[in-house]
């Protein structure tokens, strides 16, 4: 088999975003609804077990103030906190404070030119995924991933493979030629799931998950062209 297409995770894969980008943004719209909810950076690491921020938020509330759960506005809430987080993070992308993680740039750049195809498979938001893409790559990024499966897309958020299924639907290919670049342990059981040959870059949140099954566990892209990821790619075959 030849590789055909790369399908990247968003946050921790493309830029490490959870700590001083995701964490900052929903304290912001925790205090601008007048919530004294605090996610310091331990506490953010433990929520991160849930993907999803709408079920980030649910899984807090269960765990530190589940009497708020009770209030009959509890969904709405939910929604509205998540769309203020959503506001926030935007920001924080547009103003530049969230970079590409290193190599990130020169990999799909090289993918491009090799005429590898591109897809993204994440939990966070369309909104977020386009504002990253902007703000780090250029205007018309966003035109250069095939598919691009985010946020509510599918009902089942990893580590459920959905997501995965759907962008390899989206693109018309078979598992065993696509590529997936994960961070972390929901990630990888998410990829693996559907079948796809997994590549994991670890963050400081993710380096003691179980990535069994990867091809490879790295730090970072930095010194990793494109010629080394088709090497770990045959690896699988």
């Amino acid at each position: 088999m030849t590789l055909q297409a790369i399908i990247f995770d968003v946050d921790g894969t493309l830029a490490d975003t959870e700590r001083d980008g995701h964490r900052v943004a929903f304290n912001a719209a925790f205090a601008e609804a007048g919530l004294d909810w605090n996610w310091d950076v331990a506490l953010y690491g433990e929520l991160l077990a849930v993907t999803g921020g709408k079920e980030r938020i649910r899984f807090y509330v269960e765990r530190h103030c589940p009497e708020f759960s009770k209030r009959p506005d509890f969904d709405a809430l939910v929604k509205s906190l998540h769309a203020a987080k959503t506001t926030h993070y935007v920001r924080l992308v547009d103003s530049g404070e969230l970079p590409l993680r290193p190599g990130v740039r020169a990999l799909i750049n090289e993918a491009r030119v090799a005429g590898l195809r591109l897809g993204i498979a994440t939990t966070t938001t369309p909104e977020n995924v386009t504002a990253l893409l902007r703000a780090t790559l250029g205007a018309d990024a966003e035109t250069w991933f095939e598919a691009i499966g985010a946020g509510d897309i599918v009902p089942a958020k990893k580590p459920a493979p959905d997501i995965y299924q759907w962008v390899l639907q989206r693109l018309n290919l078979p598992a065993n030629v696509c590529l997936a670049l994960e961070d972390s342990g929901n990630g990888i059981r998410s990829s693996l799931g559907a079948g796809i040959p997994t590549l994991v870059t670890e963050t400081d949140y993710t380096r003691d998950h179980d990535f069994s099954g990867a091809l490879a566990v790295l730090p970072d892209l930095a010194t990793t062209v494109l010629s080394d990821v088709r090497r770990y790619f045959d690896r699988a075959l």
